[in-house]
Parts: C-alpha cells; structure tokens; sequence
C-alpha cells in the first residue's frame, strides 16, 4: 500500500486494498480507485541463492571511506582471461592492468598505506564497522586539508580512529591505542586534539558508564553489579562529581564500590588493571564516591554480613 494513501478520500475508510500488478489502491467498502500507476520499486527478478543475486545485480558494492579509491576503482580484466589471450595483446593487456594498479597522486599513495594500517588497528581492538568507517573518513578529511605533513602517518591514523570512537561513544582508552599503535599516548592524544579542532569535529566528553559492560565483563562482575555501578555513576554525575576526572578511573572505582556491596570480592589491583589506572587513582575516587554519596555505612553492614556468614559456616564445620 502506499505510503501516502492512509484512507479513501471518498467514503472515508481505511479498508484499503493494494493489486500489486495493476500498480492500484481500490477501496473495498465504496470501490473508488485511490490511486492508479503506481511504480514498484522492488527489484524484478527473484534469486534463490547468493550466487544467483550476484549474476543478477546490476549495482556494486556501496562506496566507502575504507578503500582509498572509496571501492570505485575497476580492474582491466582478469589474469585468468588475459592468458587465454595472443602474444601481443596479452602483454599489451598485462601493460595496461600494471599502469592501472599504480596509484598516480601523493595523497592517493597516503590513504592506501594509512588504510591499511587503519584497518589493522581496528581489527586488533575489534572495532565495529560503523567505527572502522568514520575513522576512515575522518583521516581522508584530514589528508584533503594538508593536516599529515609535518606529523607521522601512525600518529594521524590513530588520532582518528580515537575520535571515531568517541563519536561512536565505543570505550578504548588511550592506552590502548597506544599499545596496538606503537605511537605514544601523548603524542595520540596532541594529535587528537588537533584533528578535531581543525576539522571542527563536535565530541561530548566520555561517559563513564560506557566503560561499565567491558570492565564487568573482564573482572567476570555479574548483572546486579555492574546495574548497581551504573546507578552509583548516575549519581555522581547529578552532583557534578565525574566532572574534571577521568571516566575510565569513576568507572572503575564505582564497579569497585558495587563489588564490595554485593558481596563480590575484587582487588584494586586487579581493578586498576583491567581500567589501565593506577591503583592510587582507584583509591581516590573510591574515597570521594563513599564521603560524597554516603556509601560507607551500607560497605560496613555488608561487610559485618559477610563476616556473620563466615562465622557461621565455621561453626558448622566444627560440629
């Protein structure tokens, strides 16, 4: 049925019927032709199999930032065809498909090694497509307006996808871009903050709770925890307590305060290494959630809890 014929503008009802190869609308209760010549815009030809839909299409694959020619690059022929061919058109051809494949400008011969590299680092964080693509098309913006020359390529490439991500609100740390980079976080982050500024890209700050599920997932937290480590960053934030500090430590301090009022016993080592902090920065924000949002009584009585749970079950043993 159309999508702009909601009822017969005859009788007024909405018992509508749609025959798909007269391309018309009829209205069942009174008869009117609501509308007449319809265009289909399904395709016209079924397929019963991937190889069948292949030979059929009459389009490509959609264009991506990801290729360096954006995958709309062709090739002239097939090897396998081109030897079928004679002496001299097969070497004229072999001529032709080696001109063709060598990349001709200074920013084409850019974006293919950068890609590549791009694509490694990506695969090495397991990075969702959607991410994959935005960090593409922010690097190739960046080669467009001279921002590489005078920076390292590495340095560039990891600067985008670290703002990909945060666009995306996708966690990786800095730390771990600089660990599948090889490129110091500081230098990321510079870089970072100068594709951004000149690109004027807009980014919210990270939120802490993003971090929640990986750092749960690592430390092997259940469910109950890490709802009760999101509802403990809620609360900082409505108090403006994550301002100015960094979301990977309020993340990891408040999976570190739910741990401990469920009952699950985590170190702070064992914390600050999953978060990649330090354990100074687990004890700080820790001590600031528990003064700020009134969270030591509830640690003490679960503590008491746990400490009754274990004095019985002693008692036990020895009877």
């Amino acid at each position: 049925m159309s999508m702009y014929v909601k009822r017969c503008p005859e009788c007024g009802s909405l018992n509508l019927s749609y025959h798909h190869d007269k391309g018309e609308v009829i209205c069942r209760d009174c008869g009117l032709v609501v509308e007449d010549k319809m265009v289909d815009f399904d395709q016209e030809w079924r397929e019963f199999d991937g190889d069948t839909g292949a030979q059929k299409r009459r389009t490509g694959s959609p264009m991506s930032y990801r290729q360096f020619d954006k995958g709309l690059g062709t090739d002239v022929g097939r090897a396998e065809d081109i030897y079928k061919l004679d002496g001299k058109t097969k070497n004229k051809f072999f001529r032709l498909r080696k001109w063709q494949q060598r990349v001709s400008t200074a920013i084409e011969r850019n974006l293919k090694l950068a890609l590549s590299e791009l694509k490694r680092i990506s695969s090495f964080l397991k990075l969702p497509e959607s991410v994959e693509e935005e960090s593409s098309r922010i690097y190739t913006l960046a080669v467009q307006k001279g921002l590489v020359r005078g920076r390292s390529m590495e340095s560039v490439v990891a600067g985008a996808i670290y703002a990909a991500c945060r666009k995306h609100d996708v966690p990786r740390t800095l730390d771990e871009l600089a660990e599948s980079s090889g490129i110091d976080r500081k230098e990321i982050g510079r870089t970072y903050r100068f594709v951004i500024r000149e690109l004027d890209i807009k980014i919210l700050p990270s939120n802490p709770v993003d971090y929640i599920p990986r750092f749960a997932s690592e430390l092997k937290l259940n469910a109950l925890t890490q709802s009760k480590a999101v509802e403990i960053i809620e609360e900082a934030r409505s108090i403006a307590l994550t301002s100015g500090r960094g979301p990977t430590g309020i993340a990891a301090a408040a999976l570190y305060v739910a741990a401990l009022l469920h009952g699950e016993k985590r170190t702070q080592r064992a914390v600050a290494d999953v978060a990649g902090v330090t354990e100074v920065t687990i004890r700080n924000r820790y001590k600031e959630l528990l003064s700020e949002l009134d969270l030591e009584e509830q640690i003490k009585k679960k503590k008491k809890k746990l400490k009754g749970e274990d004095d019985d079950e002693e008692d036990v043993d020895e009877e």
